[in-house]
């Protein structure tokens, strides 16, 4: 399980048009997001799965007020290790290379990697 991160969103509300759907969407996808005391700023508490979760849904709505959340959770998130791509080809060892390369935004260097080393280990 990954760790908990927790992210500032600063000026949430103001940012965002129709931003109670943006909140409900971050809601629904099992992350917490909170207002900091009494002012215009907002946390968010998300692991890696969860923020991957909503920059792909924030992504499929296409608003274009939304798309600072995909920006600010991008470099948030980080890379993912060979550790964390090798799971999602042990999760599905159907997954072919240009799968993994979108689901796990890698390199195909990184993914066809992942997959040797899933298929050349003695099971």
């Amino acid at each position: 399980m990954s760790a908990v991160r927790h992210i500032l969103l600063p000026s949430f509300l103001r940012k965002a048009l129709r931003a109670y759907e943006l909140k409900s969407l971050v809601r629904d996808s099992g992350c917490e997001l909170c207002r900091i005391g009494r002012s215009r700023n907002w946390r968010l508490s998300a692991t890696r799965e969860q923020m991957t979760k909503i920059i792909g849904l924030v992504r499929d709505s296409e608003e274009p007020t939304w798309q600072w959340i995909v920006k600010l959770l991008e470099q948030e998130r980080g890379d993912l290790t060979q550790a964390e791509i090798m799971n999602f080809v042990v999760r599905n060892p159907e997954i072919t290379v240009n799968e993994l390369v979108i689901l796990a935004d890698c390199t195909i260097a990184e993914a066809r990697k992942a997959i040797d080393a899933y298929e050349f280990q003695d099971i």
